[in-house]
């Protein structure tokens, strides 16, 4: 049985294939410190359909159920926007999602991971699309969460880096992060993200600079991709008719030179994911060198350089990065008119800091909790024998 776009069945019979209605598909959450898990949740979830509606809930639903949000409601809005498979965004979302949202929006189902969310008293928010059919699950991402990236901010280690001395570093921060005292839920727990290229490809758009596009290139860390990199790279989008853009984004240990402490929060592998899913970026280099050169200005044909109003770091020799451009005459400075960026994040996190290692405990319990009883429910040992 098909649905119609007011939600009544249509028989088999009345709709021939050229005349199929486009598949609805409802995703909704927090969206807070959106990673490229999100980004990859969506991207499944579009997959499954033709037409992506994401609800975000606000700051006060967030706060009830979970604890306080690190980014506005409406900086939350924005960064869903900016993920290149949303089509459309519904500000203020019920932290509970039911049929009748459902039908509001037309929508035929609505997509999750293959984890859980829980209401303030531990209930399953998906309960009721459960049990009506109209609920489709996509397989979570690996080794990311916001509680892996708060983690990483708060405990001021360089462990994530791409580097393999650092491994058993890692995971001894992982082990402690913001623990519940009863033990490790599956879903809030830290575990390492593991590259492939089949998600690069998932993510990248395979598609080359055509005749007539201005290709434009721009580089640096975009680190914890937020709002700020977001408002930048539309800046840029808009500075051309067809505009093909080039994100560089540079090794860890260049990062770690230019922005000291324990930056890149995220490494390179994890930054990528991360600006392909930005709909306004068409290509990544993965690796780019710190200065832009000739010989990177000529393989990729660049028309145009940006740099945001971030202040520029010299090269390890003194030189300035964008020497080159400048001499070409094709470097352009952009005010985004965001002044956020990953050091304003980090100072939030710490300045609530208590806060947030209280919010991913309680989680990590009430996670925990409905797991023992979802496990009793069926019959199953808790695992709480020994």
């Amino acid at each position: 049985m098909i649905r119609n776009g007011h939600g009544a069945a249509v028989g088999a019979g009345q709709a021939g294939p050229a005349e199929r209605r486009a598949v609805r598909v409802w995703c909704d959450g927090c969206y807070d410190m959106v990673h490229y898990g999100h980004s990859n949740q969506l991207r499944q979830a579009r997959a499954m359909g033709d037409y992506l509606i994401v609800g975000v809930h606000t700051d006060e639903e967030i706060a009830k159920h979970k604890g306080p949000p690190v980014f506005t409601q409406e900086e939350r809005y924005k960064m869903v926007q900016a993920i290149k498979w949303v089509d459309e965004v519904v500000p203020a979302a019920p932290y509970v999602t039911t049929l009748e949202t459902l039908d509001k929006y037309n929508c035929d189902f609505c997509v999750h991971g293959n984890d859980i969310t829980l209401t303030v008293d531990g209930r399953d928010t998906y309960e009721e699309v459960k049990q009506a059919g109209r609920y489709r699950e996509c397989k979570r991402t690996q080794g990311v969460s916001t509680t892996d990236l708060v983690g990483r901010m708060l405990l001021v280690t360089k462990a994530h880096h791409s580097s393999q001395e650092m491994f058993s570093e890692y995971r001894e921060y992982a082990d402690s992060f913001g623990k519940c005292p009863r033990g490790q839920s599956p879903w809030t727990g830290v575990s390492q993200f593991l590259q492939t290229s089949q998600k690069i490809i998932q993510f990248a758009s395979g598609k080359e600079p055509q005749p007539g596009e201005t290709v434009i290139y721009v580089a640096g860390a975009f680190d914890l991709f937020h709002i700020g990199h977001v408002d930048f790279l539309e800046e840029v989008h808009r500075l051309a008719e067809r505009p093909y853009v080039i994100a560089g984004l540079h090794f860890d240990q260049e990062v770690n030179r230019y922005k000291g402490k324990n930056y890149p929060i995220m490494n390179l592998h994890e930054r990528t994911l991360s600006v392909l899913a930005c709909r306004y970026v068409s290509e990544v280099v993965i690796g780019a060198p710190y200065a832009v050169t000739a010989d990177l200005l000529s393989h990729f044909k660049v028309d145009l350089v940006c740099h945001g109003k971030t202040e520029i770091v010299p090269d390890r020799d003194g030189s300035d990065p964008y020497q080159e451009p400048k001499r070409r005459g094709i470097f352009c400075q952009i005010d985004s008119g965001s002044d956020l960026t990953t050091d304003l994040i980090v100072q939030r996190i710490i300045k609530n800091r208590l806060e947030y290692e209280a919010r991913n405990q309680k989680k990590e319990a009430k996670e925990l909790a409905f797991l023992e009883a979802t496990k009793q429910h069926e019959g199953q040992p808790t695992g709480d024998s020994d």
